[in-house]
């Protein structure tokens, strides 16, 4: 039979209300006192029920972690490592994550994820991009909200941030480094703040290297960044101008579809065309030829988003470092070679 606290303040030879005063950390309890009870929690091996934590608390020790149902269900698993780094974050933290999915393209009509709408989360982690209508929902709410890899246009909000510039400038450098002018770069989503920062870093390593920016260089009209559109925009690009010799995608699920266009057309990957992807998955070292690409710290960000809104549920009036950027780093593989 599991101990309880009648048990624990027995042992401590204290009352019931003091252990709760210990368990609640209340600063009335002397050290001496706090002491003794806690070497009986620890000999009993005595957990306290959450549920009545929260009825002395005032709180219910869960952080509530939201993504779009397509970024749960995309075969790379980038947000899946986001959500396990907050997992992470936790341990050893008084606080659960509580994981919900809302619809690519939620609107006012749809129901909010039922831990909001019981209110049994202290805080609300979003990752990814999210509609308007659920930014506004969310907002109105009163809760400490932490938003991963996107930053609403509106609002002023927490967010911890991948170095998307940073990230386009260093993967556009590489190729410029291996002797490319000629450098393509494709899209899908562009309006989502973390690929319009990636082609931003694009075109100013460009600018600081003198070589001018060109339109017929670029593809930025697919839906979202996906392995087909990645395939489709490779097909664009280099029917559009044959003189491409290297090209940026601004994730590795497009560099993915550029690489089996590039196989099921006889183009040879590094030698007729060099391939820099970015976030640095799994897949990448498995394809022929293993992938150069940006890595992104995925779990950093999970850990990070999770002590950036226990900082601010701890104090609402919390305003260090609203935005956060996790660094990046270029990882060389074999798909990029030096031009001659």
């Amino acid at each position: 039979m599991s101990p309880t606290i009648k048990d624990v303040a027995k042992r401590a030879g204290v009352s019931i209300a003091t252990v709760s005063l210990v368990i609640q950390n209340h600063a009335r309890i002397t050290t001496a006192t706090k002491t003794k009870v806690q070497k009986a929690i620890k000999e009993l091996n005595y957990h306290p029920s959450r549920s009545a934590k929260g009825l002395a608390t005032k709180t219910t020790g869960n952080i509530g972690f939201i993504l779009t149902d397509d970024h749960f269900l995309q075969t790379e698993p980038f947000y899946t490592k986001i959500f396990l780094g907050t997992e992470l974050g936790t341990r050893g933290t008084n606080y659960y994550v509580l994981l919900a999915t809302i619809a690519r393209d939620f609107n006012s009509k749809d129901d909010l994820p039922r831990f909001i709408l019981e209110r049994s989360v202290d805080g609300i982690i979003v990752a990814g991009k999210a509609t308007q209508d659920f930014i506004e929902r969310i907002e109105k709410l009163d809760i400490p909200i932490v938003f991963i890899d996107y930053y609403p246009t509106t609002g002023n909000f927490f967010t911890v941030l991948i170095d998307n510039t940073n990230g386009g400038y260093v993967a556009t450098k590489h190729l410029i480094d291996l002797g490319h002018k000629e450098i393509g770069f494709i899209g899908g989503d562009i309006p989502h703040p973390s690929i319009y920062d990636r082609f931003a870093g694009y075109k100013q390593a460009l600018e600081s290297n003198g070589i001018k920016f060109n339109k017929k260089n670029c593809i930025v009209d697919e839906d979202d960044p996906s392995r087909p559109n990645g395939y489709n925009a490779a097909k664009k690009i280099l029917t559009q101008n044959k003189k491409i010799t290297a090209i940026f995608a601004c994730n590795d699920a497009m560099a993915i579809g550029v690489m089996q266009y590039c196989t099921d057309n006889g183009i040879k990957i590094p030698n007729d065309i060099s391939l820099i992807g970015f976030d640095d998955v799994e897949a990448d070292i498995l394809l022929n030829p293993p992938l150069t690409t940006i890595k992104v710290p995925k779990f950093e960000l999970g850990t990070e988003a999770i002590h950036l809104i226990e900082n601010v549920i701890r104090d609402k009036s919390y305003n260090n470092k609203k935005k956060i950027l996790v660094p990046i780093e270029l990882i060389i593989r074999n798909s990029t070679k030096e031009l001659k």
